[in-house]
């Protein structure tokens, strides 16, 4: 737990590993019951198992291929701290005997996001119910990107100056003022919804130098970003 701790503070000097005493005393007023279930195990199988159950629970279907990565790699599950903020610390194995560190946010029905707590009502019941029953965001800890970002971080588009726009071969298929970055790839890329056309999940794949690509299948996109950033 040492070596666990001093990887996390070097990103994050004020996060602390919340142990089993500490769990103990938490109630559903700090994390939601599913995961104060898990995280009240000793056992890091047990706790990997009903982790596990949740996905399966609320995104069999859409993160299919996570949770099969995950089911054969995930190590360990842990309880952090960040500024007062509490989340879930996944140990996962990748390539020869290492391990990465990915972060799930404990769902939040209150999140601070002007423009998306309008646009909420009109965001696709798919992803409400990954962000309000799964995990409030899920990305490499240390980069916090790689993945579906926390609600507060949710790029909207029309707040941005997108210099490929300049560039594009076609006229803009999106309106930036209705349009969401939920998966953030840390290097330029987005999996972004338009909430105004975005029937049956549809999503534009968009990069910051490279052309959109439009009609994308929302969770097709995120749950392959996801495995390659685990692989």
């Amino acid at each position: 737990m040492e070596d666990k701790l001093q990887f996390l503070e070097k990103y994050r000097k004020d996060v602390e590993l919340i142990y089993t005493d500490e769990i103990n005393t938490l109630t559903t007023d700090d994390l939601t019951s599913n995961w104060l279930n898990v995280l009240k195990e000793k056992d890091s199988r047990t706790k990997v198992e009903k982790t596990l159950k949740i996905w399966k629970e609320f995104v069999s279907i859409d993160l299919r291929n996570t949770i099969s990565y995950l089911d054969e790699n995930l190590i360990d599950i842990d309880l952090i701290k960040d500024n007062g903020n509490y989340s879930i610390l996944y140990s996962v194995g990748v390539g020869d005997g290492e391990v990465d560190y990915y972060e799930g946010g404990i769902p939040n029905h209150n999140f601070n996001n002007p423009e998306l707590i309008v646009a909420w009502p009109h965001i696709p019941s798919t992803i409400k119910n990954f962000y309000e029953n799964l995990h409030n965001g899920f990305y490499y800890f240390p980069s916090r990107a790689m993945g579906l970002v926390p609600l507060e971080n949710v790029a909207f588009f029309e707040d941005d100056e997108w210099g490929i726009i300049e560039e594009l071969e076609e006229p803009l298929q999106i309106n930036l003022n209705s349009t969401f970055g939920f998966f953030n790839s840390g290097m330029g890329g987005y999996v972004a919804i338009d909430y105004n056309n975005c029937d049956n999940d549809k999503a534009t794949i968009w990069f910051s130098d490279e052309q959109p690509k439009y009609n994308a299948d929302f969770w097709d996109v995120v749950d392959e970003w996801i495995v390659i950033g685990f692989e």
